[in-house]
């Protein structure tokens, strides 16, 4: 759950480079929108699933490493994964 949480902040920040960096009026709205994801990832409920979905995939081991919210902001930002 520890690193799961990290991945999530993790994401956050790199959102929030990402967000520094739109300043045109056209990137506006892009910007708003990746705000709105930020405030998810932020939220008590979003926590709370992560971990409840953390401990499910770790318990039938049906996942190797907890990188959702990080996967996520890569695919935000157009960055490969590896």
């Amino acid at each position: 759950l520890y690193l799961f949480l990290l991945d999530t902040d993790r994401a956050l920040v790199l959102l929030e480079e990402y967000c520094k960096n739109l300043r045109k009026p056209e990137e506006q709205q892009l910007k708003k929108a990746i705000k709105k994801v930020m405030g998810i990832f932020k939220s008590s409920l979003f926590q709370a699933l992560l971990g409840s979905f953390r401990k499910k995939a770790t318990r039938h081991g049906t996942i190797s490493h907890p990188s959702l919210p990080a996967a996520v902001a890569y695919d935000v930002l157009g960055c490969p994964k590896d």
